[in-house]
């Protein structure tokens, strides 16, 4: 068993990626912060903390493969950091599972924690690799290690050690494997005022027979992939064949039929739902005329119509929108039996939820500017304290 005591040590404490990250996306000279981090390490090459400030400065610039070299060499150093935000000696002490890898890998919790009387304890576990001991005191643990191929082993470690952890473990790894497309299908399969489309993972030769035999349109994905990437419509056997050789290293792809659900308008609409500890709250609403859409395509920011009716959305959410999926919603996440799990959807014409995609790592802040989006920071507030909320009512039941 890890003995968890007070300890002298300090873990590192980076920068907050919400902090880099927001820093980013109002502008920020990310080029020259590169520049100067890079410098601070030349003086300081043992600097773990640092060198996490650059891991994500680098993926921010395009250069993952550099951000996940720098990401190794602090992971050598050190696999435990500390939130660098203001905390009183009172806060809640949260201990989060994580798994090395990109930016898009793990939950991003720093835009859920850093406003909160917090401290938030970063732990990478490496199979194999024995934790760091002691470790420091902490109120509550939670495993934010996003589901893929890759994070299975992590998984696997993370469950071992909670048997003996001494405190409650929110979000189990077990459950959160089950979020894989093709697995989340066979979760949600027949809840009641929901679809999801069936997803399978298959070859490369079984695609090309797939090509000659199938009913289209398809909608093929590399695996593991997100935000557009790998993915396309395939509308006849000659699609499949284009598609397999633009992927020309892809073993295996993840095969779903198309759904067509454009509004009577002609315009595709997608949503983003959180659930906090069995309540949803919503992340945003993306509206574009292109099926293959996700918020950062979607021009929100040119259309005062659109963000006109996001604010709708999010405004009358528990009376609109949740209301009216309430037994879907309820039912989903129940059978998910994570505590913080979220889902991207849309609603069909008949008045079924579709679900695209499902993950404990979706992308939940409050970066957007406040001029454009006043409607978005309240709401993600809410979300924000619900999430404190629950880490401390499930701290104090133990």
């Amino acid at each position: 068993m890890t003995t968890v005591t007070s300890s002298t040590h300090q873990a590192p404490a980076p920068s907050s990626a919400a902090k880099l990250l927001k820093m980013a996306f109002d502008g920020g000279d990310m080029k020259l912060l590169r520049r100067e981090t890079i410098a601070r390490l030349q003086s300081s090459p043992l600097d773990a903390a640092t060198l996490m400030n650059l891991c994500v400065v680098e993926q921010i610039l395009g250069d993952q493969a550099s951000g996940l070299e720098r990401q190794s060499e602090a992971l050598r150093l050190d696999r435990l950091y500390r939130s660098s935000w203001p905390a009183s000696p009172q806060a809640l002490r949260v201990l989060a599972f994580m798994t090395p890898g990109d930016l898009a890998s793990n939950t991003p919790i720093d835009f859920l924690l850093q406003g909160s009387d917090s401290i938030l304890y970063s732990l990478y576990v490496v199979p194999g690799e024995p934790l760091p001991d002691p470790l420091p005191d902490h109120d509550i643990a939670i495993v934010i290690a996003g589901e893929s191929d890759e994070v299975r082993p992590v998984m696997t470690e993370i469950d071992r050690l909670i048997p003996t952890w001494p405190c409650a473990v929110l979000n189990r790894p077990g459950r959160v494997l089950r979020l894989s497309r093709e697995e989340m299908y066979r979760v949600l399969e027949s809840v009641p005022g929901l679809m999801m489309p069936a997803t399978v993972r298959i070859g490369r030769d079984a695609c090309e027979k797939l090509g000659r035999a199938a009913t289209f349109p398809l909608i093929a994905r590399t695996i593991g992939s997100h935000a557009g990437r790998g993915l396309a419509k395939l509308d006849d056997g000659e699609a499949m064949d284009r598609y397999l050789r633009d992927h020309p290293a892809d073993a295996e792809f993840c095969i779903s039929p198309y759904v067509d659900y454009r509004s009577s308008d002609g315009l595709f609409r997608k949503y983003r739902i959180v659930w906090v500890d069995g309540r949803p709250f919503p992340c945003h609403m993306a509206i574009g005329a292109d099926w293959k859409m996700w918020y950062l395509n979607a021009d929100m920011a040119s259309s005062p119509a659109k963000r006109a009716e996001e604010e709708q959305f999010m405004s009358t959410f528990d009376d609109g929108f949740a209301r009216r999926h309430a037994q879907a919603l309820a039912v989903a996440v129940e059978r998910f039996g994570l505590e913080y799990v979220g889902i991207d959807c849309a609603e069909m014409p008949d008045g079924r939820l579709l679900v695209f995609e499902g993950d404990i790592a979706l992308v939940a802040h409050d970066m957007d500017p406040p001029d454009l989006y006043p409607y978005k920071g309240p709401q993600m507030r809410k979300l924000f304290t619900a999430f404190y909320d629950m880490l401390k009512r499930h701290a104090e039941r133990q």
